[in-house]
């Protein structure tokens, strides 16, 4: 499984834009994508304009699935105008939980 951690940071005029779209996405990613096993959404508690992205897929081809899907297209469409400055994105290898039923979608 991959896992990928995003930070952003938004303009704050734009926060309620910027919410609705990655809520959207992230409502669909989980509902409506078998790959993608979790998409949560954090705000730093001592930056408001600072949120990060914990998602897991299944493997590359489900990360694939996602960028190609509806609600990404929202979700960059919005990014374009809220965020200020380039996100900052990291790769990982999930390790624990290892019990795969945890992931529940494999």
């Amino acid at each position: 499984m991959l896992a990928i951690f995003v930070k952003v940071r938004i303009k704050p005029d734009k926060r309620d834009k910027f919410l609705k779209a990655i809520e959207h996405d992230q409502i669909h990613s989980e509902g409506d994508e078998p790959g993608c096993l979790r998409f949560n959404v954090l705000q730093d508690q001592k930056d408001q304009n600072l949120y990060y992205f914990y998602e897991v897929y299944k493997d590359q081809a489900a990360i694939e699935a996602h960028r190609a899907a509806p609600h990404y297209a929202v979700w960059r469409e919005a990014a374009a105008e809220c965020l200020d400055g380039p996100t900052e994105r990291v790769d990982a290898t999930t390790v624990f939980p290892s019990d795969r039923k945890y992931w529940g979608k494999l």
